[in-house]
């Protein structure tokens, strides 16, 4: 590990793997076997269990806990206090390890501010989860989702700002089509 900060408080255990330049903050906690790519920052009270799989220049901010199934696609945006989970009917009595469900977030998503995200979903490239969304079901790409349970509400462009139909063009100039599994692609040209 080059150039990775740990703040004292912190505790990575030994086998996380932490990419270059990648900052892990006060009273954080890291498991061995996590991955975590380059530029990632990890805030204040995370917890990153041992089976998470994080890309490049993620920021995951404070009090967030990544369980065991979750993995986050490069770029991806976490706000604080979002709650994600890994099995459909917990139990404290009944171990359920053998039940961990995969969360995908893919690449350049943002999840709001305490927003919960049920296990076994995919949120899609782009995708917007509002703050306090609880989402049940998957989120197409470029997709804003707000509510309980999140609903689609709109379209966000790969910078993030709102993309209007039927034009399906953002201000900084990308261009989008509506894809056939309701979200959008992103324009080639």
């Amino acid at each position: 590990m080059s150039d990775v900060f740990v703040h004292p408080s912190a505790h990575v255990d030994a086998g996380a793997i932490l990419g270059d330049g990648t900052r892990v903050w006060h009273g954080a906690h890291v498991m061995p076997g996590a991955r975590i790519g380059r530029d990632c920052v990890v805030g204040q009270g995370c917890f990153v269990g041992g089976t998470v799989v994080v890309g490049d220049g993620c920021r995951i901010q404070n009090h967030v806990s990544l369980y065991d199934g979750v993995r986050l696609e490069d770029g991806v945006f976490v706000g604080p206090s979002a709650v994600f989970t890994n099995v459909r009917r917990p139990r404290a009595r009944f171990a359920r390890r053998d039940r961990f469900e995969v969360t995908l977030v893919k690449e350049g998503a943002t999840i709001g501010a305490n927003a919960t995200l049920r296990c076994g979903i995919t949120v899609g490239v782009g995708a917007f989860v509002a703050a306090g969304a609880v989402v049940t079901r998957d989120v197409a790409d470029f997709v804003v989702v707000a509510g309980n349970p999140a609903r689609p509400c709109g379209y966000a462009c790969r910078c993030g700002e709102a993309i209007v139909a039927p034009e399906f063009r953002c201000a900084c100039g990308r261009i989008y089509h509506p894809a056939p599994t309701g979200g959008l692609t992103e324009s080639s040209s």
